[in-house]
């Protein structure tokens, strides 16, 4: 298609901002059309402001787009509706909601609304109708925001769901090891965590429990009922670069057999499957036959088509009887767990018809 939608990219340079650079290169839907950043690199062309982290070169397309602040006044003047946010939470609360409240599109991965009762915390293979909540928004506001999960909320939600769905589930133990780039560009010093374990980060645990309850939750009356599940979460910060390791236990309601649970994961998939929407795996979740998978060496980018790698949630060390299977998950934190998440969640308001009344510039 030659009509795309214009999209802006705000907190451009940081490790989930280039990813989101990344994911929106030659997008069949998006093009990119502005990049904000702190007022340090404003004004510099964006391969000038930014310390560029991932293996691909930046896009020719973007490389000399000159950033603008992070600042609403800035982003009005563009007049480009769709935006995606890769802004830290202290900073997104406070232009997410005046852009939202001017009749802009937001697509977060910011926490900063994600508990918020108007605000979906969209899986869509997980959650599709929370999408709902969009409508709700719109008759209030003008515009919307949508967030995607916190990154080690993302894999594990996904296994949880089918399992849920068939079997009910009484209780889930969760021990993360979380890798650094989880932590952004600049979240931690190298004596810090080179050979190192840090068995604690800010909130993680928390959004781990909170969030999964709202995103596995039904939605009544243009509200989210919270699944009353009970989830135990440790997070440990581990020096590795990329992709959160899971080790889960879940405890069902109804007694399953291993072959069973295996075929469910396997063949789960949901709308974004369905629609065949650009960023969506084939699989959401593949379960690995080796004893000592996954790995985020091995298997972060997991996930096909092309532009879905690195979108599938690899599942290993499946084992387990009657009411509790335990299993490892691994989940590439920026892009299933952050960069991703948001361009799949724009890609189902795209094909849900949500731009075409009143959002977002063409080109």
């Amino acid at each position: 298609m030659t009509d795309k939608i214009k999209v802006g990219i705000m907190g451009a340079t940081g490790l989930v901002g280039q990813e989101f650079v990344r994911l929106l290169k030659d997008h069949p839907f998006f093009k990119i059309e502005f990049l904000t950043a702190s007022e340090v690199s404003s004004g510099k062309a964006y391969k000038d402001a930014v310390k560029w982290m991932l293996d691909e070169t930046i896009p020719q397309e973007v490389e000399n787009m000159t950033v603008i602040k992070t600042q609403v006044d800035e982003i009005l003047k563009t007049g480009v509706k769709v935006i995606f946010s890769a802004l830290p939470s202290r900073i997104a609360l406070q232009i997410e909601r005046d852009l939202r409240n001017s009749g802009y599109y937001i697509f977060s991965n910011s926490s900063a609304y994600r508990m918020n009762p108007e605000v979906p915390v969209l899986i869509p293979e997980v959650n599709y109708e929370h999408v709902k909540l969009i409508e709700v928004q719109r008759e209030r506001y003008q515009g919307f925001i949508v967030t995607n999960s916190n990154c080690a909320v993302s894999g594990l939600a996904m296994a949880l769901k089918p399992l849920y769905d068939e079997f009910g589930i009484e209780e889930v133990t969760v021990s993360t090891y979380q890798s650094i780039s989880g932590a952004g560009l600049g979240g931690l010093y190298a004596m810090d965590i080179s050979g190192n374990l840090i068995p604690f980060i800010e909130g993680e645990e928390e959004k781990i429990e909170q969030e999964t309850r709202k995103i596995l939750g039904r939605l009544s009356d243009s509200k989210v009922k919270q699944i009353p599940l009970k989830i135990n979460a440790s997070c440990c910060r581990v020096p590795v670069r990329r992709g959160h390791l899971e080790s889960v236990v879940v405890k069902l309601k109804k007694e399953a057999d291993l072959i069973t649970i295996k075929e469910i994961l396997q063949s789960f998939k949901g709308v974004p499957q369905n629609l065949k929407l650009p960023t969506a795996p084939d699989n959401p979740l593949v379960v690995l036959e080796e004893r000592d998978r996954p790995q985020p060496v091995l298997d972060i980018f997991t996930g096909s088509p092309q532009r879905a790698k690195g979108m599938a949630v690899t599942i290993g060390r499946l084992r387990g009887e009657k009411k509790v299977f335990k299993f490892f998950l691994l989940a590439n934190n920026t892009v299933r767990g952050a960069a991703g998440a948001s361009v799949l969640n724009a890609e189902l308001a795209y094909a849900e018809g949500i731009f075409n009344s009143n959002g977002g510039s063409h080109g």
